[in-house]
């Protein structure tokens, strides 16, 4: 099991807007078929404005499958609403990096 962590460095202000966007994605890939996601903000952290996701998936295959638009058992049109969703999104992030991280236990 792998743990995917995205984190994105939001310009002043553009926080919520973010968030928004990650809650909506979230709902339609929890009605896809795609991993449960957990949204953050930070409360104190390296940078100001910071929103973090993440989310499990069994294999680094079946996440590259998903973020190719290939793992999804979703519909043309739910995927046309995930772009609708996340149009303009470059426009509230400074900039970002992902996280890859093995799980070796479970609590």
């Amino acid at each position: 099991m792998y743990l995917i962590r995205e984190i994105m460095y939001c310009k002043p202000g553009k926080v919520r807007p973010l968030v928004e966007k990650f809650l909506a994605m979230s709902a339609l890939g929890a009605r896809v078929g795609m991993p449960k996601m957990r949204i953050m903000t930070d409360f104190c952290a390296d940078r100001y404005w910071t929103v973090v996701s993440e989310m499990e998936v069994p294999s680094l295959q079946e996440f590259e499958t998903m973020m190719s638009g290939g793992g999804a058992q979703g519909s043309k049109e739910d995927m046309k609403e995930m772009e609708k969703i996340m149009s303009g999104y470059h426009d509230l992030v400074d900039h970002g990096k992902r996280e890859i991280f093995k799980i070796e236990a479970a609590s």
